[in-house]
Parts: C-alpha cells; sequence; structure tokens
C-alpha cells in the first residue's frame, strides 16, 4: 500500500476514536493508474471483507488527485458511495485502449 499511520476518525455516532488508518501515498493506485482497478479490486473487495469476516465494518476514501487513501474502521460503508462513478484518469492505459475501441470507460 505504501506509508501509513493511524489516526483519529470521527464515527457516525459523533465520537472520535483512533480507529483510521491514513495511507499517504498508495503504490497500488499510483502504479495502476486506474480508477477502476482502485474501486473494484481493492476497496469494494477490502471493505466486503472486513465486514463479512471479519464483522467490523470498513469505509475506504481513495483520493484520486494525490494517491492517497482514508481507511475508516468502524465506519460503513454508504449505500451512494460517490467513489464508485470516478471517471477514468486521462493516464490509464486500459481506459485508452478500450476508448480507441468503443468509446466506454472498460470498467464502468
Amino acid at each position: 500500500m505504501g506509508p501509513c499511520k493511524v489516526n483519529t476518525i470521527e464515527l457516525p455516532n459523533g465520537e472520535s476514536w483512533e480507529s483510521g488508518v491514513f495511507v499517504e501515498k498508495c503504490q497500488y493506485l499510483e502504479e495502476s493508474k486506474c480508477v477502476g482497478v482502485c474501486i473494484n479490486t481493492c476497496k469494494l473487495p477490502t471493505q466486503t471483507f472486513f465486514k463479512d469476516y471479519m464483522g467490523v465494518p470498513l469505509l475506504m476514501e481513495p483520493d484520486f488527485k494525490d494517491y492517497s487513501c482514508q481507511f475508516k474502521f468502524g465506519v460503513a460503508p454508504p449505500e451512494d458511495d460517490g467513489s464508485v462513478n470516478e471517471p477514468c484518469f486521462e493516464t490509464c492505459s486500459i481506459a485508452s485502449r478500450r476508448k480507441l475501441n468503443s468509446g466506454e470507460c472498460p470498467m464502468a
């Protein structure tokens, strides 16, 4: 993932806990340069794993501008998670190849 540190997050009930992990620069996102890879092979499966197998709700908030990611343990992902609708990066090689063929993002 990359360098990270434990931080304080606000829980839905208004309490603040040291149950966050801030990834300063996610190497997975930086290397793949693909929003779809981040969302579909990291964010959604990791959130599901922690909920289903560890019994801990987790919200992951990737920042596609600086490649950081905030993990919020104890916070459930919203039903309408806006990050799943993020457009492809201009530098995404997968999207570039597919856009030439169909005009659509391959990860949508």
